[in-house]
């Protein structure tokens, strides 16, 4: 069994649907949840991929479509990986428990979901969404004060998801298809041999 959550991308290729159609053909049983995972879960569930979690079902519904929604920069390993900025999932999630819970009104809703959006996911703090969304510097501390008794991660609640499935060896329903294709031997996938087996 393989559970994809998260990985890279930009700086070194993101994980290929070639490994993941190579791994499926192989036999193993692919999971994918959180971030980049239920994005290639989306993607390769035709094939026999499981995904797991809300932000799967909402990429699997075609809800949600860009893959900067759960895009995120990070610090690197010296570091811990610490994230610096957030994802628009969670943000999203955040804000919506925010209004839930009367911490915020519906209008300051919508500005600072606005701002959110429109801003880079290598931008994407809450003390930047807090200062596009033009609110004030009293409402801005009353927010940021007030974050820990609101603030969500749906990604860590997916990820944590996939891995409780996994240890319990979970059934999942596999798509009718996903035997109904055969993985061509191409250019590609002879490259990602050369790189994995050295051959």
């Amino acid at each position: 069994m393989i559970g994809l959550i998260d990985g890279y991308f930009n700086s070194t290729p993101s994980v290929w649907h070639k490994e993941i159609l190579f791994a499926l053909q192989a036999g193993c049983s692919l999971f994918g949840a959180a971030s980049m995972g239920a994005l290639r879960a989306a993607e390769c569930f035709a094939f026999g991929m499981v995904g797991v979690g809300a932000i799967f079902e909402d990429y699997q519904a075609g809800k949600r479509l860009s893959d900067a929604d759960v895009a995120v920069s990070h610090a690197p390993a010296e570091l811990g990986y610490c994230p610096l900025s957030l994802a628009l999932v969670d943000v999203e999630a955040t804000l919506s428990a925010a209004l839930q819970r009367h911490f915020i009104c519906e209008s300051i809703h919508d500005q600072l979901l606005n701002a959110a959006t429109g801003l880079h996911f290598t931008r994407r703090t809450w003390s930047q969404v807090l200062s596009d969304a033009g609110l004030s510097e009293n409402d801005r501390a009353r927010f940021l004060d007030s974050l820990p008794l609101f603030v969500q991660s749906v990604k860590r609640q997916d990820a944590e998801m996939l891995l409780r499935k996994l240890k319990e060896n979970f059934e999942p329903e596999i798509y009718d298809g996903h035997n109904s294709w055969k993985l061509q031997n191409t250019l590609f996938l002879k490259s990602l041999e050369k790189d994995v087996l050295g051959r």
